[in-house]
């Protein structure tokens, strides 16, 4: 059996970044937008059509999402449609939807 000493945390950069991910993830309309990004690339005009929010609230947790290297933005000329940065995320939200989807799953306890 290990000992307890064996055990390797995680380095302080990774923990940042780690931690920087569940807070992206910890938000509703970041989580909204991320969900739709899981289906196809879209404008910022069309995620708050979607969301039924303003642009200017879609585009400030749109910059939240890049800097933490969940999506990116892909110019075609005037216009930027947003998509997830990579598959991870994809497989990320297929995790969490398949563990709340679980019968088991009490979130009262």
């Amino acid at each position: 059996m290990a000992k307890s000493t064996d055990i390797q945390l995680p380095t302080t950069i990774e923990l940042e970044k780690s931690v920087q991910l569940f807070k992206a993830f910890g938000d509703q309309t970041r989580y909204k937008i991320l969900f739709l990004l899981t289906e196809r690339s879209l404008s910022v005009n069309e995620i708050a059509e979607t969301i039924g929010i303003s642009q200017s609230a879609i585009s400030h947790q749109l910059k939240l999402l890049r800097q933490t290297g969940l999506v990116r933005g892909i110019r075609s000329g005037q216009k930027v449609n947003y998509q997830l940065s990579d598959r991870h995320i994809m497989t990320i939200f297929e995790q969490v939807r398949e563990h709340v989807s679980e019968k088991n799953t009490n979130y009262n306890n």
